[in-house]
């Protein structure tokens, strides 16, 4: 029995050390957006965010997340209150079939958590390992973009209003 921290929970998890997080993700926590590509860890499909990096959940085994902090789509945003990650996607209309989108939106909340303000050539590198067969390929860009405004307007207005007179 292992305790894993997801999107802030924690949960009782009873499964072999070396299962992949995803079976325990989909199967056990019921969260369904990391998607299962290739289980090979070269589609991107299952990306989640694990103490702030993009991590591919199919080839992680449980027996390397103990005490570390696992993020999944579902712990961005909610459909009332989309993370800025998560409306920026909709808002650019940026998924067709939508079945790489959730891995590429955790790898891109990832790099903006690091570096807010990525060029054209920093987005493309980062998302590089994502398989996506849909065309929507300058669509993400400009969603990973108008995020990282999303996010700098978010922060500067907790700012202003945390600020004294």
């Amino acid at each position: 029995m292992m305790t894993l921290k997801v999107n802030g929970h924690d949960h009782q998890i009873e499964a072999d050390p070396d299962t992949p997080l995803l079976y325990v993700l989909r199967e056990d926590i019921k969260l369904n957006a990391a998607k299962f590509g290739c289980g090979l860890g070269q589609c991107g499909a299952c990306t989640v965010i694990v103490d702030g990096k993009a991590v591919l959940s199919c080839v992680t085994p449980l027996l390397l997340l103990e005490g570390k902090q696992v993020t999944t789509l579902e712990g961005l945003g909610t459909i009332d209150a989309p993370a800025p990650i998560q409306r920026a996607f909709m808002e650019e209309q940026a998924a067709q079939c939508g079945y790489c989108i959730p891995g590429m939106m955790m790898r891109a909340q990832a790099l903006l958590q690091k570096n807010p303000k990525p060029t054209d050539a920093q987005i493309r590198d980062e998302l590089e390992p994502h398989l996506c067969r849909c065309g929507t390929h300058m669509r993400i860009l400009r969603a990973v973009h108008r995020a990282a405004r999303l996010m700098d307007t978010a922060e500067l207005s907790s700012t202003s209003h945390g600020s004294a007179p």
